[in-house]
């Protein structure tokens, strides 16, 4: 065994061909009935999320069953995690955190969010290079996973609070939005204690002190000085200083911007491709958009928008599926109820056949905003509207939708703009 958790154990196994891995066993014995299912669901997305092409994740190879208890075999990493590798003092914390940074940043232009970054949630590889683990079970805040214990959440998973955001904790707000500045906010307070051996709210051994660290959290009281007093402390405070705002709207909306202030190392490491992903290659030009849902109850599913309107009406609703709510694209949301039945609206220019998503709808003779907001990549979208390009992330409560292309039908294209000209 190599570790456990709240919901799994992690084990060295060695396979057929000979060769040493890494599998992880779901504990659905010691979870409740209830919450098995929604396990299930996110143990497969944490199998799928290891598929993808990145340098910078665990990659998954396969997936089974013991005892009615599902696995999933990964890459064993014999460095162990990053806490381990800093307190042996052999880590460059320049180049780690660039490794860090290019894992989240492919994580997020496919419509994920890791929500549980720590220094044990980083594996290192033979080679040095940083890689990102458990994105599925740990770091999801499911509110029927996390009404038990102190801030409503399990005792054994006490360890992750330090690294949440406000956001995050805020009873009033919940898990509503989980943005890709979850992640950022996590990152900055990961980094603080790599360089400090200090956590930057301060103490956080006990739940008694968990209150305290929050509200100082909350206010963006982080110890500074301490920072300063390290080796090169001073070239990481503005990128930490960005990281650690409270209010999600001011804090680094994207991992370029952090990468931008990151500190640079004599050992410069470039970001490292696998393959060219196919999304990124697509372009509107003479294509249809697409949206791709890459979170949530119904992932996978894809809602072609250029082939959904029909030159009789451009405007396209979504919002929570509901028996009593007609909605062009029903997103399901039976657990959390965080999406609004009058979610937000898509509408396409005749013109230039750009989509442009808002958010709220117009209903009664007046317009509704959802309750949690519409937000294109970290952007929160308004009335006035984004305009949409491909490989955008569209969130909607805890659903994310990736903008995408696709090949439409010659005739059936040339058939659309006739019937706007008429």
């Amino acid at each position: 065994m190599l570790g456990a958790g709240t919901f799994g154990c992690v084990y060295k196994v060695t396979g057929n061909d000979g060769q040493i891995y890494a599998l992880k066993l779901l504990k659905l014995w010691e979870s409740p009935s209830a919450e098995r299912e929604e396990l299930l669901k996110r143990f497969d997305m944490e199998y799928n999320t290891g598929h993808i092409e990145s340098n910078y994740l665990v990659h998954s190879f396969t997936k089974g069953q013991v005892g009615g208890n599902p696995y999933i075999v990964m890459e064993y990493c014999p460095y162990g995690d990053l806490m381990t590798a800093a307190e042996k003092g052999n880590v460059d914390f320049t180049i780690v955190g660039r490794d860090i940074l290019y894992g989240l940043r492919d994580l997020h232009q496919r419509g994920k969010v890791h929500r549980d970054l720590k220094p044990e949630n980083v594996l290192m590889r033979k080679d040095g290079t940083a890689i990102l683990t458990d994105f599925g079970i740990s770091g999801d805040q499911n509110n029927r996973l996390t009404q038990r214990g102190i801030f409503g959440i399990p005792q054994q998973q006490f360890g992750t609070f330090p690294y949440m955001p406000p956001e995050q904790i805020n009873p009033r707000r919940g898990n509503a939005t989980v943005l890709p500045t979850t992640d950022i906010f996590s990152f900055g307070v990961m980094m603080y204690q790599l360089l400090t051996y200090e956590l930057p709210f301060g103490e956080c051994v006990t739940e008694s002190d968990l209150p305290a660290y929050v509200e100082r959290g909350r206010k963006g009281m982080w110890n500074r000085a301490l920072l300063l007093q390290k080796p090169n402390g001073k070239s990481w405070e503005k990128m930490i200083e960005g990281c650690l705002v409270p209010n999600f709207k001011e804090r680094f909306q994207s991992v370029d911007e952090v990468l931008s202030l990151m500190p640079q190392s004599a050992k410069s490491n470039v970001y490292r491709p696998i393959l060219n992903n196919s999304f990124e290659s697509w372009h509107q030009g003479n294509s249809g958009i697409q949206l791709h849902i890459m979170q949530g109850e119904e992932y996978g599913k894809i809602y072609r928008l250029d082939d959904m309107v029909n030159g009789v009406c451009r405007l396209l609703t979504m919002g929570r599926e509901d028996d009593e709510t007609v909605n062009s694209i029903p997103i399901k949301d039976t657990l959390n109820a965080y999406i609004s039945r009058y979610h937000c609206t898509l509408e396409q220019n005749a013109e230039t056949e750009q989509w442009i998503i808002r958010d709220g709808q117009w209903r009664n003779r007046q317009w509704k905003n959802s309750m949690n907001g519409t937000y294109v990549n970290s952007t929160e979208v308004g009335v006035n509207g984004f305009v949409l390009q491909v490989g955008d992330i569209i969130t909607i409560g805890d659903t994310k939708l990736r903008v995408e292309g696709y090949q439409r039908d010659k005739y059936r294209k040339q058939s659309f703009k006739n019937n706007w000209d008429t």
